[in-house]
């Protein structure tokens, strides 16, 4: 039997405002609150450190438009390369690789022997479609991998969950993985770790221009190594240790 996906919401019950999302690093910024204008983007408004304040607000471009609210940092300079994880994690010293999830701050960490190599925000399950907490492992991936269940806004095509990495399977034979998907800035999935995936919304959306946020891809490849990938799915041997601490913010 084929087990199902945690997946994406078909659509999104409440939509939330970034700046009304409380993270324990905020206490380290000072920020203010900034309705984007007409014509605004983060790149006119932010120029080379636009991608700080999409880490920031845990957002991607497609939802950064005119209307939209976002925190904005009195001094940019205290978001420059922004990540509220620790450069170093010493229960993972011995681990060749590492991915730390915390969904406290709805930020994921990969980490090399303990040390931090990279890091992107997610988008998590809230309280009523929770992310799974606790200790597991990388057990499959797939490049291509759609939702069983759920399907693109207004569409019938299954909601893309590319460069999909499987980490848990529940006892109602769910699967929850990380995958790509789009960050509005706050935790929207109905249980997996979404990443950046400007690819897809490009292909589905049509929105960003030039795709430049692509959390998911470098995550995918960094975990899968020198397996092979046919855009299939492949079980994993061995793979990376995956810990999930803290609770949805909302």
């Amino acid at each position: 039997m084929q087990s199902a996906d945690a997946g994406e919401k078909k659509t999104v019950k409440k939509r939330y405002s970034p700046c009304r999302i409380s993270y324990p690093s905020n206490a380290r910024v000072e920020w203010a609150c900034y309705r984007l204008k007409k014509r605004e983007t983060l790149e006119s408004l932010f120029g080379e450190q636009w991608r700080d304040v999409a880490h920031f607000n845990r957002m991607d471009r497609r939802h950064a438009k005119p209307g939209a609210t976002l925190k904005v940092p009195k001094r940019l300079d205290d978001i420059k390369d922004y990540t509220p994880l620790s450069a170093t994690f010493p229960p993972a010293e011995k681990d060749e690789k590492f991915i730390l999830v915390d969904l406290t701050e709805q930020f994921l960490g990969a980490y090399e022997y303990g040390r931090l190599v990279f890091s992107f925000p997610i988008a998590s399950g809230d309280k009523n479609f929770k992310t799974p907490t606790g200790q597991f492992r990388v057990t499959a991936y797939n490049r291509n991998h759609v939702s069983s269940i759920y399907k693109i806004e207004n569409t019938t095509k299954p909601y893309p969950m590319n460069y999909a990495l499987r980490f848990y399977i529940s006892s109602e034979n769910v699967d929850y993985w990380i995958h790509g998907r789009d960050l509005p800035g706050y935790p929207a999935s109905h249980g997996c770790v979404g990443l950046y995936d400007e690819e897809m919304q490009k292909r589905y959306y049509g929105d960003p221009k030039v795709p430049v946020l692509q959390g998911a891809k470098q995550l995918f490849q960094w975990v899968i190594g020198t397996n092979p990938d046919d855009g299939k799915f492949h079980t994993l041997k061995n793979g990376p240790r995956v810990l999930v601490v803290g609770k949805s913010p909302i």
